[in-house]
């Protein structure tokens, strides 16, 4: 019904759930009625404070709610993202995974925020894919690029247990969005935690093998047009300089190259400013979050080949998707 809020639940009282939570507290279209953790903790304790059903008995005790939430934002790890999600798709609940377990199709706001609404199951990628990969599609969208490297460095300090148990997924997870999100013909990522005190910023650096003739021009404003479209959800995301050219060599096939140096600043809500790797997932996160509540009229789980599943809307004729009020 127009006007009405969708209720959200987020699974991983964590830092990036509790940053989730402080985004989307301030949503006109999201509410979020319930927090899960698997133990007692002070992030549950800051959702019961504000108001917000939380529990420490996990998934179990969340699909045994009436009503069940529409949308879950899962920030708890990719193994666990893995056991859950087949759950979540049985309840009938999409589901927002921070996670880098890619169950579902990967998104990136400022690249492809419109193309899996319907989609019952979405990847926020990695903190690193969602700051590097729109500058790989900026640079993708005006030359062929055989190849494209990201080197994300974060603050130790911001990298929790979740973060540490996941290095393995997060590369392999950023270079395939690097890939099938970003346009590169072949990708790859690496993760830097640096333990310097105070705590760094988050730096990230791109690389993309360009055509020797590129229009560098063309790229420079593509680039900056990309920034600009990430700042509106990611204020704190510039660039650390001019984008760098150099000349094509022999060792690079004749191509030459372009790199993009970035910064990402968290914007405070819960989390520090020099954690803006988290920020920005819980930032992406809570943008892609808000168009999904089209979902909720639309039908598409029996119907993979609907015209409609990306459009957000119901095709003439569909019923709309039947939620369960109980698993």
């Amino acid at each position: 019904m127009a006007g009405m809020k969708v209720t959200a639940a987020i699974v991983g009282p964590g830092n990036i759930g509790t940053d989730l939570l402080a985004k989307l507290r301030g949503s006109t279209v999201l509410d979020v009625g319930y927090m899960v953790g698997v133990v007692e903790s002070e992030g549950l304790t800051r959702a019961r404070n504000q108001g917000v059903t939380a529990s420490a008995e996990g998934v179990d005790w969340l699909l045994r709610q009436d009503p069940l939430p529409e949308i879950v934002f899962e920030a708890t790890s990719a193994a666990a993202h893995l056991a859950n999600a087949p759950r979540y798709a049985e309840a009938g609940i999409q589901a927002v995974d921070l996670t880098p377990a890619h169950v579902g199709p990967m998104v990136c706001p400022a690249v492809n925020l419109t193309e899996h609404l319907a989609a019952p199951n979405v990847s926020m990628i990695t903190c690193g894919g969602q700051a590097t990969i729109p500058m790989v599609a900026a640079v993708s969208r005006v030359v062929t690029v055989p190849y494209a490297e990201i080197v994300a460095s974060v603050a130790s300090r911001s990298a929790g247990p979740g973060t540490r148990a996941n290095i393995d997924e997060f590369t392999q997870t950023t270079a395939r969005a690097v890939e099938q999100v970003g346009g590169a013909e072949r990708g790859k990522a690496i993760i830097i935690l640096n333990p310097v005190e105070p705590p760094m910023i988050m730096r990230d650096t791109v690389f993309c093998m360009i055509p020797a003739d590129a229009d560098r021009a063309a790229l420079i404003r593509s680039i900056h047009d990309m920034v600009a479209d990430v700042q509106q959800y990611v204020p704190g995301y510039t660039l650390r300089a001019e984008p760098q050219f150099d000349e094509p060599r022999p060792e690079w096939r004749d191509h030459g190259r372009v790199a993009v140096f970035l910064e990402v600043k968290g914007n405070g809500d819960y989390l520090p400013p020099y954690a803006g790797n988290l920020d920005i997932m819980t930032a992406a996160a809570a943008r892609v979050g808000a168009p999904l509540r089209a979902r909720s009229s639309t039908w598409d789980s029996q119907n993979p080949g609907s015209p409609c599943k990306t459009s957000g809307t119901r095709c003439e004729g569909e019923a709309p998707l039947g939620r369960k009020s109980r698993p």
